[in-house]
């Protein structure tokens, strides 16, 4: 996956997670502010009803007629002593002396009181509503205009109740759902950008699957080419050398056939391990001789400038021909490369017996810390790609084997491709 699709990919999930939380953030602001408003008015009914209440009770006990208000039954109920407080007061009537309750439950001053009382009578109309003292308290109030038997305003009834404690509820009502939607707007930008993820990802995968691909491309290319050089070489010295001497053509021809069908392989052999690999083809096992096998790879191989000794037991073993062949001639054409001072000739030798092929060369020999780093793609000792190596421990471990590396004792490295014995 580049850089530039990494980077749009993640811009559109920010994108899909903004939408999805900008989406249910109005949502909730919504029903938040219904909710809010919803307290609020039951906190207003509550206040309303207590007012109410008292001011159906005081029209009860007052008596109006002729112009003239009597409030002498008030003090028999108990409605004076208790709250929410109230007055009754002449407003734009006819003036007579006010009456106040005995208990006060807040202080109110008196010009709230009257203008309150004026509203009422002189609109003939019911005001109730939220008024703020002078002290700056809260308070619901509602103010009634008071009618003779004959219709005529002759006074107000103003009832105030303390509104403090409603709107302190109310507002710590605000607190916890501003404070909740606050969270969960957190929770649904978390689970935006979880969600968008997951819508996400096949593009996520898809971009993988390409990537994948392309390396794939990439690395059966590499091998192709690294594993083509030695028989393309050893070809063209068959070549040449039938070229020079035509008289050896009949026994280089076999050789040459060899080389060209190796050459076959190795160019099946990448996509072939993509597909093993993937599960989808499985590995051609069957018996064989493996120091056959060994020897048939070290006579085709070209080794002018070296000089390669056998020694070999005959050993079975259950493996793929194809994959063992590739394997084995990477390991001899890494030590015809790697394994020699500079200047000399590579002096190779190779042993197999009891299911293993040990190759030892004369070169400069490996680092024992770094030695399992050789059999990782891209990772070499000498400059190379690092493929060759790459190659056979895979080799080794679809085979249930293993491979190792270390030095010998006369100078040098060892490189030992181990396999399970097969019965005889």
């Amino acid at each position: 996956m580049t850089d530039s699709s990494t980077g749009r990919l993640r811009r559109l999930r920010r994108l899909l997670t903004l939408l999805f939380t900008a989406m249910n953030a109005f949502g909730l602001v919504v029903l938040a502010w219904l909710v809010i408003e919803a307290d609020a008015d039951q906190g207003r009914q509550r206040l309303d009803s207590d007012v109410r209440q008292t001011s159906a009770t005081l029209a009860r006990l007052i008596t109006a007629g002729g112009g003239t208000i009597v409030t002498a039954y008030i003090g028999t109920d108990t409605v004076d002593e208790q709250c929410p407080q109230f007055a009754v007061l002449p407003g734009s009537a006819p003036r007579f002396e006010p009456y106040r309750g005995k208990r006060e439950c807040v202080t109110v001053d008196d010009a709230l009181l009257n203008r309150l009382a004026t509203e009422a009578t002189g609109q003939n109309k019911s005001k109730t509503g939220y008024e703020t003292t002078a002290e700056g308290r809260s308070v619901y109030v509602a103010a009634d205009p008071l009618q003779d038997r004959d219709g005529q305003i002759v006074g107000a009834v103003v009832v105030v109740a303390d509104a403090d404690g409603v709107r302190a509820d109310h507002d710590q009502w605000v607190a916890l759902v501003i404070g909740g939607c606050v969270l969960l707007v957190l929770g649904l930008g978390a689970a935006g950008y979880f969600i968008a993820g997951r819508a996400m990802r096949p593009a996520t995968a898809a971009l993988e699957q390409q990537k994948s691909l392309l390396d794939g491309v990439s690395q059966l290319l590499d091998g192709v080419v690294h594993d083509l050089k030695t028989p393309v070489a050893g070809l063209r010295a068959l070549a040449e050398t039938a070229s020079r001497n035509p008289a050896e053509q009949a026994e280089l021809l076999p050789r040459t056939i060899r080389l060209a069908s190796m050459m076959g392989d190795i160019i099946d052999l990448w996509p072939r391990r993509a597909r093993i690999t993937a599960g989808v083809d499985e590995l051609s096992l069957g018996p064989l001789m493996l120091d056959q096998l060994v020897e048939t790879v070290v006579e085709d191989l070209p080794a002018d400038d070296a000089r390669i000794a056998v020694t070999t037991v005959p050993t079975r073993v259950d493996g793929d021909a194809t994959l063992l062949r590739r394997a084995i001639a990477n390991l001899i054409g890494n030590a015809l490369s790697h394994g020699r001072a500079p200047g000399e000739v590579a002096d190779i030798e190779v042993t197999v017996l009891d299911g293993r092929v040990l190759i030892a060369d004369r070169g400069p020999g490996v680092d024992p810390e770094g030695a399992a780093a050789l059999f990782e793609r891209f990772v070499s000792g000498g400059g190379s790609t690092g493929i060759g190596l790459a190659v056979v421990k895979w080799v080794a471990d679809v085979h249930g084997g293993t491979l190792r590396v270390y030095n010998r004792d006369a100078g040098g490295a060892i490189f030992e491709l181990a396999l399970p014995v097969s019965g005889p």
